[in-house]
Protein backbone atom coordinates (compact mmCIF):
# COMPACT_ATOMS: atom_id res chain seq x y z
CA UNK A 1 0.00 0.00 0.00
CA UNK A 2 1.40 3.42 -0.94
CA UNK A 3 1.18 6.50 1.23
CA UNK A 4 -1.43 7.92 -1.19
CA UNK A 5 -3.47 4.73 -0.75
CA UNK A 6 -3.25 5.09 3.03
CA UNK A 7 -4.35 8.72 2.90
CA UNK A 8 -7.20 7.89 0.52
CA UNK A 9 -8.31 5.01 2.73
CA UNK A 10 -8.30 7.21 5.82
CA UNK A 11 -10.19 9.92 3.91
CA UNK A 12 -12.88 7.37 2.98
CA UNK A 13 -13.19 6.29 6.62
CA UNK A 14 -13.47 9.90 7.79
CA UNK A 15 -16.09 10.61 5.13
CA UNK A 16 -18.08 7.58 6.30
CA UNK A 17 -18.09 8.96 9.84
CA UNK A 18 -19.95 12.13 8.83
CA UNK A 19 -23.37 11.87 10.41
CA UNK A 20 -22.25 8.78 12.33
CA UNK A 21 -23.00 8.02 15.95
CA UNK A 22 -21.00 10.38 18.18
CA UNK A 23 -21.26 7.81 20.98
CA UNK A 24 -19.45 5.12 19.01
CA UNK A 25 -16.95 7.07 16.88
CA UNK A 26 -14.34 9.62 17.95
CA UNK A 27 -14.37 11.12 14.45
CA UNK A 28 -18.17 11.32 14.37
CA UNK A 29 -18.04 13.05 17.77
CA UNK A 30 -15.52 15.62 16.51
CA UNK A 31 -17.55 16.29 13.38
CA UNK A 32 -20.83 16.41 15.34
CA UNK A 33 -19.40 19.02 17.72
CA UNK A 34 -18.46 21.25 14.78
CA UNK A 35 -15.34 23.01 13.67
CA UNK A 36 -14.40 24.39 17.09
CA UNK A 37 -13.80 20.84 18.35
CA UNK A 38 -11.47 19.67 15.60
CA UNK A 39 -9.79 23.07 15.26
CA UNK A 40 -8.96 22.96 18.96
CA UNK A 41 -7.49 19.47 18.46
CA UNK A 42 -5.40 20.70 15.51
CA UNK A 43 -3.97 23.45 17.72
CA UNK A 44 -3.25 21.01 20.54
CA UNK A 45 -1.59 18.49 18.22
CA UNK A 46 0.51 21.19 16.53
CA UNK A 47 1.72 22.32 19.95
CA UNK A 48 2.51 18.74 20.96
CA UNK A 49 4.48 18.28 17.74
CA UNK A 50 6.50 21.42 18.46
CA UNK A 51 7.23 20.16 21.99
CA UNK A 52 8.26 16.72 20.67
CA UNK A 53 10.68 18.39 18.24
CA UNK A 54 12.11 20.59 20.96
CA UNK A 55 12.52 17.54 23.22
CA UNK A 56 14.35 15.74 20.39
CA UNK A 57 16.75 18.70 20.18
CA UNK A 58 17.83 17.75 23.70
CA UNK A 59 18.07 14.00 23.17
CA UNK A 60 14.40 13.14 23.52
CA UNK A 61 12.65 10.28 21.75
CA UNK A 62 12.37 11.12 18.04
CA UNK A 63 9.56 8.59 17.61
CA UNK A 64 7.32 11.07 19.43
CA UNK A 65 7.76 13.41 16.46
CA UNK A 66 6.28 10.74 14.20
CA UNK A 67 3.45 10.03 16.63
CA UNK A 68 2.53 13.69 17.07
CA UNK A 69 2.78 14.30 13.31
CA UNK A 70 0.35 11.42 12.76
CA UNK A 71 -2.05 12.99 15.28
CA UNK A 72 -1.77 16.37 13.56
CA UNK A 73 -2.29 14.86 10.11
CA UNK A 74 -5.31 12.89 11.34
CA UNK A 75 -7.03 15.93 12.80
CA UNK A 76 -6.14 17.99 9.73
CA UNK A 77 -7.78 15.31 7.62
CA UNK A 78 -10.90 15.56 9.79
CA UNK A 79 -10.94 19.26 8.86
CA UNK A 80 -10.50 18.42 5.18
CA UNK A 81 -13.43 16.00 5.37
CA UNK A 82 -15.60 18.56 7.15
CA UNK A 83 -14.95 21.12 4.43
CA UNK A 84 -15.47 18.65 1.57
CA UNK A 85 -11.78 18.49 0.67
CA UNK A 86 -9.45 15.54 0.30
CA UNK A 87 -5.79 14.66 0.80
CA UNK A 88 -5.50 14.75 -3.00
CA UNK A 89 -6.35 18.47 -2.89
CA UNK A 90 -3.37 19.02 -0.58
CA UNK A 91 -1.11 16.79 -2.68
CA UNK A 92 -2.12 18.72 -5.81
CA UNK A 93 -1.16 21.97 -4.07
CA UNK A 94 2.19 20.52 -3.03
CA UNK A 95 2.76 19.25 -6.57
CA UNK A 96 2.17 22.79 -7.89
CA UNK A 97 4.89 24.04 -5.55
CA UNK A 98 7.54 21.54 -6.61
CA UNK A 99 10.43 23.41 -8.19
CA UNK A 100 9.25 26.73 -6.80
CA UNK A 101 11.38 28.51 -4.26
CA UNK A 102 9.62 28.73 -0.92
CA UNK A 103 10.45 32.42 -0.82
CA UNK A 104 8.97 32.96 -4.29
CA UNK A 105 5.84 30.98 -3.39
CA UNK A 106 5.30 32.98 -0.21
CA UNK A 107 5.81 36.28 -2.07
CA UNK A 108 3.30 35.26 -4.74
CA UNK A 109 0.72 34.37 -2.05
CA UNK A 110 1.22 37.78 -0.42
CA UNK A 111 0.80 39.53 -3.78
CA UNK A 112 -2.36 37.50 -4.49
CA UNK A 113 -3.76 38.34 -1.03
CA UNK A 114 -3.05 42.03 -1.66
CA UNK A 115 -4.88 41.87 -5.01
CA UNK A 116 -7.91 40.24 -3.37
CA UNK A 117 -7.93 42.80 -0.56
CA UNK A 118 -7.65 45.70 -3.00
CA UNK A 119 -10.44 44.33 -5.19
CA UNK A 120 -12.66 44.21 -2.10
CA UNK A 121 -11.65 47.74 -1.12
CA UNK A 122 -9.83 46.55 2.00
CA UNK A 123 -6.51 47.98 3.06
CA UNK A 124 -4.07 45.13 3.84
Amino acid sequence: MTSNDSLDQLARVLESRKGGDPESSYTARLLHKGSDAFLKKIGEEATELVMACKDADFGGDKSKIVSETADLWFHSMVALAHYGLSPQDVIAELDKRVGTSGLEEKASRKAKDREVSESKGVNP
